[in-house]
């Protein structure tokens, strides 16, 4: 499974973006897709995840963000609005064809697309 991530840029604050992953390969069998963020010398951080039509969020983007699947197009969508500095990070693609008790363990990962916003 490759994953391809896009949609990231420079915003300002209060501003809106539209993150997606594309999934190609193996896709059929995918358990969840989800979104995670990092920023230098911070672990990383889960933000979003869709599994099974269920979505579930982070409580630092509860009510802000928006994750989606479009299960034709094998992508996965976040949306984000009211962006805050604090929202500047790396964001990373996942998906997993299993369910693991680790809620954070991924089998497949994207490239990253770098989201800064501006005060």
């Amino acid at each position: 499974v490759q994953l391809q991530a896009s949609g990231g840029g420079l915003v300002q604050a209060g501003d809106s973006l539209r993150l997606s992953c594309t999934a190609s390969g193996r896709t059929f069998d995918l358990a969840s897709m989800g979104w995670f963020r990092q920023t230098p010398g911070k672990k990383r951080d889960l933000v979003a995840t869709w599994s099974g039509g269920r979505v579930s969020y982070a409580d630092f983007v509860k009510g802000r963000f928006t994750i989606s699947r479009d299960n034709a197009k094998n992508t996965v969508y976040l949306q984000m609005n009211s962006l805050q500095p604090e929202d500047t990070a790396v964001y990373f693609c996942a998906a997993r064809s299993h369910y693991y008790s680790d809620n954070e363990r991924y089998d497949y990962w994207g490239q990253g697309t770098l989201v800064t916003v501006s005060s």
